[in-house]
C-alpha cells in the first residue's frame, strides 16, 4: 500500500512540474505537505532538506557567486573577449566559450550567464553580430561548463549529497572533471563549428534602434489636449488615464518644450501634446471619452522614435526578469510597476513573441524581456535590484572593484581549501560567506537576495520524497522492474538508458528533480546487477546538465530565450544533435574513465 501511495505522490508531482499548476518550488513543497500527512514520510523527515548539506551549499555557493559578482571580477574579462573575438562565427563562439566554461566551472553558471549578456549584447553591437547567433552557444557553453567540477552547478552538489547519503561518500572537488573537460571540450567544438550553421538570424542587429526590434510604431500616437477636453487643468494623477485606459504616457510637450519626468503631478493645458503608448482601440476611446485628437500627420520612424524616448536626461533600455524575481506572476498594474521603478514598460518580449497590448494585465513570467522607457538615473538604480538584469554594461560606480582580489581570495581558498579535503566543502563554503561579509565584498542585506530560493525550496521540497522511495521499497520495486526489461542488456546499453531517461526528464521536470528521483533507482539497479554504482551517479548526473532541447529545462536556457527572440524549436534544431552526440560519448567516457565493473 505505501508503495502505491508514494508512487502516485510521485505521478502527481510529475504531471505538476510538466502542466505548471504551481511554480516548480511550490509544488516540491506541497509534495512533502503530502507525504508527511499520508504518513509516508515523519514531520522530522520532512523537512531534513531544509537542513540537508547539499541545500546549504547550495545556498552558500549562490551567495559566493553575488561576491563575485558585485566585485566586477568578470568584467575584466570583457577586454579578453573584446581582444581576441575576431569577426568570424566559429572564432567569436570559440573563444566565448572558452572564457564562459572554464569560469562556470566554479561559479554558479546561471549567475555567470546573468553577468555575461550585457557583456555579450555590448560585444555583439561593436561587432555587428546579431544576438541569436551568440546566445544560444553562450548557455550552452555555461552548461557545459558547470559540469567540469562539484561547484559548477547545484545539480553536482545535490548529487554529491545524494551520494553521502547512500553510504558511498560525498564526490571530491574535482570527481566529475575528467570526463567532465572532454565532453565540455567536445561540445565547445560543435557549437563553435557547427551551431553558428544551425542558429537563427532571429533578431536585428544589437546596433539597430529597439523600437524596430519591438515593433513599436503601432502602439505609439500623439494626442493634443483641445480645449473641450475634460483633462484641462487636471494632472496625469488626478485624471487616472494611465489606470482606466491601457496607456502610458511617455513625454509631455508644451509649447514645443519637452517636460521633464516625471509629469504625473503638471497640470495639463489646451495645447499640451502627449506622446502616449496604447493599442489603437483605447486611443480611440479615449479620443472620444476625454476630447483629444490624434495627430495622424506623425509618422514615426524608428530612429525619431530612439531619439524621442532618449532625449535629455531619459532613455530606453532592456530589461530581464530573473528566476527569483518577486515579480514573476503578477501584473505591471498590481506592482504599480511605473511608481516603483520610475520607469514605463512599452513591451515585453517573450522568445520570439511581442506583447505589445493589455500590458497592465499580462502576468509576468521568468525570461521575460521588458523594453523601459524612463530617467537614466532610473537605470543605473535598476542595476542594483535583485528582480531585473539590465542589459547594458554596469556602471562602474555600483560595482565594488577594490575588493575584486579579496573576493578572488575567498573563493579560491574555497576551492582549495575543499581540493585537498581540508575541511568539508560545506563547511569551507559557509566560511567563505563569512568573509565576504566581513570584507565588504558584500553587505549583509545582500545575501538574502543573492539565494536562488526558489532553487533551494525545490531542494529541500524532494529531498523527502527520495526518502519516502526508499522507505517504502518504491526505489526497489522501480530497479527490480528495470532490470526484469533490460537485464539482458550489456552494462553500456543499461548506463546509456539512464542517461537517456535522465536527459528527457530533466527537458520537462529541472536538472535537480532528475537526480533526486533517478540517482537512488540508478544506484539500486547497479548494485543488483553488481556494476559500478559511481559510474550509474555519474551518468545521471551528467545527463542531468545535459538540457539543450528547448528553453525550459534549463534555467540559463530561459534566460537567453527571450533576449535573442528565439522560437521554442530553435533550441531543439540546435541542441537535439548536441544531445544526441553526448548520448553517445558520455557513458563511454564513465566506463573508460571509472571502469563499469565493481
Amino acid at each position: 500500500m505505501t508503495i502505491v501511495l508514494t508512487l502516485s505522490v510521485l505521478i502527481l508531482a510529475l504531471i505538476s512540474f510538466v502542466v505548471e499548476w504551481l511554480p516548480v518550488d511550490l509544488t516540491a513543497l506541497s509534495v512533502t505537505v503530502l507525504l508527511m500527512i499520508l504518513g509516508l514520510v515523519t514531520p522530522n523527515e520532512g523537512i531534513s532538506g531544509f537542513g540537508n548539506s547539499a541545500t546549504i551549499t547550495v545556498m552558500a555557493m549562490f551567495i559566493l557567486s553575488a561576491g563575485i559578482t558585485r566585485t566586477g571580477v568578470i568584467q575584466i574579462v570583457r577586454d579578453w573577449l573584446m581582444k581576441w573575438g575576431g569577426t568570424h562565427p566559429t572564432q567569436q563562439i570559440f573563444i566565448m566559450g572558452a572564457i564562459v566554461g572554464p569560469i562556470s566551472a566554479f561559479i554558479n553558471n546561471t549567475a555567470v550567464v546573468a553577468i555575461f549578456l550585457p557583456i555579450i549584447e555590448d560585444w555583439c553591437k561593436k561587432q555587428k553580430i546579431p544576438v541569436s547567433k551568440v546566445l544560444i552557444p553562450l548557455s550552452y557553453a555555461s552548461i557545459l561548463g558547470g559540469m567540469i567540477t562539484l561547484i559548477g552547478t547545484s545539480t553536482n552538489i545535490l548529487a554529491s549529497g545524494l551520494s553521502e547519503k547512500l553510504g558511498y561518500g560525498a564526490f571530491t572537488l574535482f570527481q566529475f572533471t575528467k570526463v567532465g573537460l572532454i565532453v565540455f571540450l567536445i561540445g565547445l567544438v560543435y557549437i563553435s563549428f557547427i551551431a553558428p550553421y544551425l542558429l537563427p538570424k532571429r533578431t536585428s542587429n544589437a546596433s539597430d534602434f529597439l523600437g524596430e526590434n519591438y515593433e513599436i510604431n503601432d502602439y505609439l500616437s500623439e494626442v493634443i489636449i483641445t480645449p473641450q477636453s475634460s483633462l484641462v487643468g487636471q494632472t496625469l494623477r488626478e485624471s487616472e488615464i494611465q489606470r482606466k485606459f491601457d496607456l502610458d504616457v511617455l513625454e509631455l510637450v508644451r509649447d514645443k518644450v519637452h517636460l521633464p519626468q516625471p509629469v504625473a503631478d503638471k497640470i495639463l493645458r489646451e495645447g499640451d501634446i502627449l506622446m502616449i503608448r496604447c493599442s489603437r482601440e483605447d486611443l480611440l476611446r479615449i479620443r472620444e471619452e476625454r476630447g483629444l485628437n490624434i495627430l495622424p500627420d506623425v509618422q514615426f520612424k524608428s530612429d525619431s522614435i530612439e531619439s524621442v524616448l532618449s532625449s535629455g536626461e531619459e532613455k530606453i533600455g532592456e530589461v530581464l526578469i530573473l528566476s527569483n524575481s518577486r515579480l514573476i506572476g503578477t501584473t505591471l498594474k498590481d506592482l504599480r510597476f511605473r511608481q516603483r521603478y520610475n520607469a514605463t514598460v512599452l513591451a515585453i518580449r517573450r522568445g520570439s513573441e511581442l506583447v505589445r497590448g493589455r500590458l497592465g494585465k499580462t502576468p509576468l513570467r521568468f525570461g521575460d524581456l521588458l523594453l523601459l522607457q524612463g530617467p537614466k538615473q532610473s537605470f543605473i538604480g535598476l542595476q542594483t535590484t535583485r528582480e531585473l538584469l539590465v542589459l547594458e554594461q554596469r556602471d562602474v560606480e555600483t560595482l565594488r572593484q577594490d575588493k575584486a582580489k579579496i573576493a578572488i581570495a575567498i573563493v579560491a581558498g574555497v576551492i582549495l581549501t575543499s581540493a585537498f579535503d581540508l575541511i568539508p566543502i560545506l563547511v569551507s563554503s559557509l566560511a567563505g560567506v563569512i568573509l565576504m561579509v566581513v570584507t565588504g565584498c558584500l553587505k549583509p542585506g545582500e545575501i538574502y537576495g543573492a539565494v536562488r530560493w526558489d532553487v533551494i525550496f525545490l531542494l529541500a521540497g524532494l529531498i523527502p520524497l527520495g526518502i519516502a522511495m526508499e522507505k517504502s521499497g518504491t526505489t526497489q520495486w522501480l530497479a527490480t522492474g528495470l532490470i526484469s526489461v533490460g537485464g539482458n542488456l550489456s552494462g553500456y546499453w543499461i548506463l546509456t538508458f539512464f542517461y537517456i531517461v535522465t536527459v528527457l526528464l530533466t527537458e520537462i521536470l529541472s536538472n535537480n528533480a532528475s537526480v533526486l528521483l533517478m540517482i537512488p533507482i540508478a544506484v539500486e539497479v547497479a548494485k543488483t546487477l553488481s556494476l559500478n554504482p559511481f559510474a550509474f551517479m555519474f551518468a545521471v548526473t551528467l545527463a542531468a546538465s545535459c538540457s539543450f532541447m528547448t528553453p525550459i529545462g534549463y534555467q540559463t536556457n530561459t534566460m537567453v530565450y527571450s533576449t535573442g527572440g528565439y522560437k521554442f524549436f530553435d533550441f531543439t534544431k540546435v541542441g537535439a544533435p548536441l544531445s544526441l552526440l553526448l548520448t553517445l560519448v558520455t557513458p563511454l567516457l564513465i566506463i573508460w574513465v571509472y571502469g563499469l565493473q565493481v
